[in-house]
């Protein structure tokens, strides 16, 4: 295991002079936020200093001396990660980039932005519509900041048809854990030039380096999209419509699922119901939330007549069109809401978000439930029907920690166990962090772990660069 030094007052005051001393903290000064992520139950740890950086210079100045000293470094944009990903496990220095959130500039030629990796998400996604172009990747947590949506290579609900965040990375720069600036990537739309480490950095979780600036590709805007929420009354058997919804050249931009229980908390919690939980006299037990669009009004119209020919088919109960402006955006709004409706409603709570193959999505969902109710956790989901992509909840109310961790425990064993015989993958979008390393070697093996931990090493030989992550450990462990 590394050996790593403290933050001295000498060198509290080296890094004061770097950033200035209205953006260094340390000691009681450190806001109690930067000790743990948006799942506490993976731990907390403060920093021994944090930097509240503007510029590549700062960073690069930073790892810098870090490196020289041997103080360990974590990474943190937004702090909306879900697995652990930037808590300082080893104390020392945090290095946040919430502050740049600059976005620079706009190549209107060749469809991308150039920006800071502060940058939040949401106000990415509207500062592109604004100038005629969206930003396709659409991950749930809108005040993500971007360089954490890349170091995570989050998806999001329009994966399905634009792929997910380490599609639209054109280019990037670095600091490498030495200090070194690298800029990789250029504006253009593909390469066979070496090794591509563009796609090496992109979910890497902040192991190999921290991302300051990033050239993101975008595409036009779609001119139509109407949104259709497809009501069943057993959330399997919506599961099983998704492949026929896939396959009727339909081309949707996004295919959600989301079962009655999450529909409930939700409406409890945000004060309305939007989605039915009745429809034609039938009770709804899942839905499947479908949004299409088009070039023109005509195209847009003759995949509404597909749909509804397709909706016999597939046994829903009915196709509810979205047509206004208001209703769109509340139901977009509970969407987005369901973590947030999970969080407000629970006391202690832990996630999975595997992904399997679209085909055994209801198989797993119900094995999870069985393994839940045999454990007496409470289990709510929701997802990415299109991709594949489930966020699984172990929720409880009037549990201890420690038996709920322990209970939780053996729920993600057997879970995660049945995801690799489905032949899916530990992680769709949240990542690895430190929450879920175990998972992820019995899910790989032992040469492909053994394989990230030797790149890691290439790129961080002292390992003071967010160690305890992904594929490294901490004393202890």
């Amino acid at each position: 295991m590394a050996e790593y030094n403290a933050v001295t007052p000498e060198l509290a005051e080296k890094l004061k002079a770097i950033v200035g001393p209205k953006r260094f903290f340390m000691g009681d000064d450190i806001d109690p936020n930067y000790s743990h992520d948006e799942m506490p139950i993976y731990g907390r740890k403060l920093p021994e200093a944090v930097c509240e950086v503007e510029t590549t210079e700062e960073v690069s100045a930073i790892m810098k001396l870090c490196n020289e000293n041997r103080i360990p470094v974590t990474p943190r944009g937004a702090g909306t990660g879900l697995v652990g990903g930037c808590v300082a496990l080893n104390g020392g220095v945090i290095i946040c980039t919430e502050r740049m959130n600059k976005i620079l500039s706009y190549d209107m030629n060749n469809l991308c932005v150039h920006t800071q990796v502060g940058v939040r998400l949401c106000d990415l996604a509207a500062d592109a519509l604004a100038h005629g172009l969206m930003y396709p990747p659409d991950p749930g947590e809108k005040t993500a900041t971007v360089g954490g949506n890349v170091s995570t290579n989050a998806g999001g609900m329009r994966a399905v048809k634009y792929g997910v965040t380490r599609d639209y990375v054109m280019a990037m720069t670095v600091v490498l854990p030495s200090g070194e600036i690298l800029n990789l990537g250029k504006t253009v739309c593909k390469t066979s030039s070496g090794y591509n480490l563009i796609h090496l950095i992109c979910g890497s979780e902040g192991t190999l380096g921290i991302i300051t600036e990033l050239t993101l590709k975008l595409i036009p805007k779609p001119t139509v999209d109407v949104s259709l929420l497809l009501p069943f009354e057993d959330l399997a058997d919506a599961i099983a419509s998704v492949p026929a919804i896939k396959l009727a050249n339909l081309d949707p931009q996004s295919i959600e699922f989301m079962d009655a229980d999450v529909v409930a908390t939700t409406a409890d919690f945000m004060g309305m119901k939007v989605f039915p939980e009745v429809v034609n006299g039938k009770k709804v037990g899942g839905s499947i939330l479908v949004t299409l669009v088009g070039a023109s009004e005509t195209e847009l119209d003759a995949k509404l007549e597909k749909m509804g020919e397709l909706a016999d088919k597939i046994g829903c109960l009915d196709v509810l069109v979205i047509y206004t402006p208001n209703l769109k955006k509340n139901v977009w709004a509970a969407r987005s809401a369901f973590l947030t409706a999970i969080e407000a409603r629970t006391k202690l709570l832990d996630e999975m978000d595997v992904v399997v193959p679209v085909d055994r999505i209801a198989e797993f969902l119900i094995y999870a439930r069985k393994v839940g109710d045999e454990q007496g956790i409470h289990i709510q989901n929701f997802g990415h029907a299109g991709d594949g992509n489930l966020h699984i909840y172990c929720c409880s109310n009037d549990m201890e920690e420690q038996e709920f961790i322990k209970r939780v425990a053996v729920i993600m064993e057997k879970s995660y166990a049945k995801c690799t015989e489905f032949e899916g993958q530990v992680s769709g979008e949240h990542s690895i962090g430190h929450a879920k390393k175990q998972f992820l070697k019995e899910s790989i093996g032992d040469t492909a772990f053994e394989l990230m931990a030797q790149i890691k090493k290439v790129f961080d030989p002292n390992m003071i660069l967010n160690v305890g992550k992904v594929c490294t450990y901490v004393d202890g462990e």
